[in-house]
């Protein structure tokens, strides 16, 4: 019977979750409907398991925890499967097709199934689209997603932010940066809309800073070449190392240097004949 698509029934406690699993949250209203559905009308789609590679005489969650976690909240001591005979890699990429499939998914878990398949594979993100029937964009989007920091990952995974916001925040290249806004976005509820324009306001600031920067840098070079032209004109004059000290805005000191008694009477019978 194993490794045949034979439906049959299993007692539900003999049946364990995937610790592979890449759905990672289960929304609790969305869970309790479907267990009054399941006391209604029961499992309209078997689970898919195989023999647990640990557990003796238990089998292993592929595909379905959603509806084996809803059997188990309606209180249902059997659940129709189909058990396949399946290795590690393949459990994972039957588990990672069948998630892909479904349209509940976060856009955090959606970005994990394409990375796993991804790396499964040894796929390119192009590679994949066309696997998948999908556009390049779509997979590189939602992979993206995955460096945000946790706590912006976490807000995609419970509903409170939606992929555009999260796709708003990463053109802020600095974490600190998209935590900060994702603070204020959180707190005044700002719309996918409201966010971008707030990153481009950022965008466009941070941009005349470094403007303005580059121009402080560009008055200081020149500034520092005629006063090295003014040290060695002086030096030339007084016959001995110098040094001019500038401090903005325009004061400084005038540092001469002399190696003798003699060499600085010479130095101070010359200031006094330029006066």
């Amino acid at each position: 019977m194993i490794g045949q698509k034979t439906q049959q029934l299993l007692p539900v406690d003999l049946i364990k979750p995937n610790p592979n699993q890449p759905r990672r949250y289960f929304e609790p209203k969305a869970l309790q409907e479907l267990s009054q559905s399941i006391k209604q009308q029961g499992v309209l789609q078997p689970l898919i398991v195989r023999i647990h590679p640990v557990l003796e005489g238990c089998f292993e969650l592929v595909a379905g925890e959603r509806r084996w976690r809803a059997l188990k909240l309606a209180g249902e001591t059997e659940a129709p499967v189909i058990i396949k005979k399946l290795g590690d890699d393949e459990a994972l990429e039957v588990a990672l097709l069948e998630n892909i499939q479904r349209e509940d998914l976060t856009p955090i878990e959606e970005g994990l199934c394409y990375q796993e398949l991804m790396q499964l594979h040894g796929l390119t993100q192009e590679e994949l689209a066309s696997k998948l029937g999908k556009d390049r964009s779509t997979i590189a989007n939602m992979v993206r997603l995955l460096v945000l920091p946790k706590a912006i990952q976490q807000d995609l995974e419970m509903g409170r932010l939606s992929a555009g916001h999260a796709r708003a925040l990463l053109s802020l290249s600095e974490p600190t940066e998209q935590l900060k806004l994702r603070e204020r976005l959180l707190l005044k509820n700002w719309s996918v809309r409201e966010t971008e324009k707030q990153v481009r306001m950022i965008l466009e600031l941070r941009e005349n800073k470094a403007i303005q920067s580059s121009k402080k840098i560009w008055i200081n070079d020149e500034l520092n070449t005629e006063l090295r032209s003014i040290e060695a004109e002086l030096q030339r004059y007084l016959g001995t190392k110098m040094r001019i000290d500038h401090k903005p805005p325009f004061q400084g000191e005038i540092k001469l240097s002399y190696f003798s008694a003699e060499e600085l009477d010479r130095l101070l019978a010359l200031l006094k004949s330029a006066r």
